[in-house]
């Protein structure tokens, strides 16, 4: 017996989900991308671009950043599954969505702060970026010195 899932009863109030959900719903305007990836003329109809934006932002602040990675947590993870609205996006339309985001994705950003700037969210008197070191994924032990492909005068690799 398999009983119904309610998607929208997946996302708890107050969590970040909820509120990026409500951000990108409700606050964003996304009629610049939805007009880009309109698909009226042939084949079937491109996803959201408000629901894959969710996808994205949701996967990178858990530290995905791949796409085959992003594209398996829509398909188990039930929070993605939620957030996405029961969407599974292919990885290569998740990876080509955000290769070409462009100039949208900083007036996306611009109407992100000036949202947080209205609900009292950013302090008026000092705005710094500050230089945190953030972990990398290039890990010393998994880099192998390249082997020189130069031959030296005398016939002896380099």
């Amino acid at each position: 017996m398999l009983l119904p899932v309610d998607f929208s009863r997946q996302i708890i109030p107050g969590s970040f989900e909820h509120a990026l959900c409500y951000l990108v719903d409700h606050e964003l305007d996304f009629s610049g991308l939805r007009e880009r990836y309109r698909n009226d003329a042939q084949g079937t109809s491109a996803y959201d671009p408000a629901v894959l934006f969710k996808i994205i932002l949701l996967a990178y602040s858990r530290g995905l950043i791949g796409s085959r990675r992003i594209e398996a947590m829509c398909r188990q993870n039930i929070l993605f599954i939620a957030v996405a609205g029961d969407n599974q996006p292919h990885f290569t339309t998740l990876a080509a969505f955000i290769a070409e985001l462009g100039d949208e994705v900083a007036k996306l950003f611009a109407q992100v702060l000036v949202v947080c700037d209205r609900q009292g969210l950013i302090g008026r008197e000092l705005f710094a970026i500050d230089g945190v070191k953030l972990p990398s994924n290039a890990r010393l032990k998994r880099w192998k010195k390249p082997r020189s492909r130069c031959w030296h005068v005398t016939g002896k690799q380099i």
